[in-house]
């Protein structure tokens, strides 16, 4: 039996929204725990994030969008190029 595409998924694992959006693990993890999220289901002792949900308030969130991104290399002063 093949396993779903991630994208394709109705509900995902907080690991697999965090990698699927590109988000920020830490900060991602730290949302759902200080706030109850409209995407956010459990089932049982599990989180499951509702995929279209999250999409939909990403969407009218965009300040909180840009703050849960994961981070990006950072050129430094050693680096050059």
């Amino acid at each position: 039996m093949k396993r779903p595409i991630i994208a394709e998924k109705e509900t995902l694992t907080v690991e697999e929204a965090i990698s699927l959006f590109n988000l920020s693990r830490r900060k991602f993890r730290r949302l759902i725990e200080s706030t109850e999220p409209c995407f956010m289901a459990l089932y049982g002792s599990r989180r499951l994030v509702i995929r279209t949900e999250l999409e939909r308030w990403l969407k009218h969130h965009p300040a909180e969008k840009e703050e849960l991104k994961n981070g990006t290399y950072r050129k430094t002063a050693d680096t050059k190029g």
